[in-house]
């Protein structure tokens, strides 16, 4: 018996510190990344699946990210979704947008205090340093995977927060192992949805302006306040 447990100890343990080695060489490519990431613009695929009903909806758009120079806490969303049905979103300081150019109507609400939330999932792996993931989340090495071809690094994450796990109780990362960026993000919430972001055509630090990140708006859009 003791000739069977032994190894098999000394394999788990092996196991685990290459793991654990894996995941500090990620983080630090993650660290080295955050100082010169500026913006990024990306193809998307979101599947977001309701376990109630057990139906998944899957839309495909466009992201644009910027992050203005200096100024680390001023983030700049837009995305663009064409399929199924078109809108568009935009987030800009504590302001959220949603463009549904077939009744010509933007809604916008104020993000108050769940700004830093909706920002730090945003952001996550794209200009996030290894520092602040570690800082946020606890964190697990889950092997290597390819998404779209390309390869990467699958990590776990669990919120270190009580009240972003009452949103979010786990984040799957990909991150692409040859540019510390990621390629893929699945959150899971406690009622047990899910919603999958795969990112494609990826490029990093793209010349962005601020009309990049701003709706484009038609003349005599009407504009609506849900929260009022």
């Amino acid at each position: 018996m003791r000739r069977i447990v032994v190894p098999v100890a000394v394999l788990a343990l092996t196991s685990a510190l290459a793991g654990a080695d894996s995941l500090r060489q990620i983080l630090a490519k993650m660290d080295v990344s955050a100082r010169s990431f500026t913006a990024v613009k990306a193809d998307l695929t979101k599947a977001s699946y309701t376990a109630v009903i057990d139906d998944t909806t899957i839309e495909s758009g466009t992201m644009w990210l910027l992050r203005k120079a200096n100024k680390s806490k001023d983030v700049r969303v837009k995305m663009e979704f064409r399929k199924p049905d078109q809108r568009s979103v935009a987030f800009s300081g504590k302001k959220g947008e949603i463009y549904y150019p077939k009744i010509n109507t933007v809604n916008e609400y104020d993000l108050g205090k769940h700004k830093a939330l909706v920002e730090s999932f945003l952001l996550l792996g794209f200009g996030t340093s290894g520092k602040q993931l570690a800082k946020d989340y606890t964190m697990k090495f889950a092997g290597e995977e390819k998404i779209g071809g390309i390869s990467a690094a699958r990590l776990e994450l669990t919120p270190k927060s009580k009240k972003t796990r009452e949103k979010i109780v786990k984040v799957e990362l990909w991150i692409a192992l040859d540019g510390a960026y990621p390629v893929q993000q699945k959150f899971y919430t406690p009622s047990d949805d899910t919603t999958t972001i795969t990112f494609s055509n990826i490029e990093i630090n793209p010349p962005l302006k601020d009309a990049d990140v701003a709706l484009n708006l038609p003349a005599g859009v009407k504009r609506e306040y849900p929260q009022k």
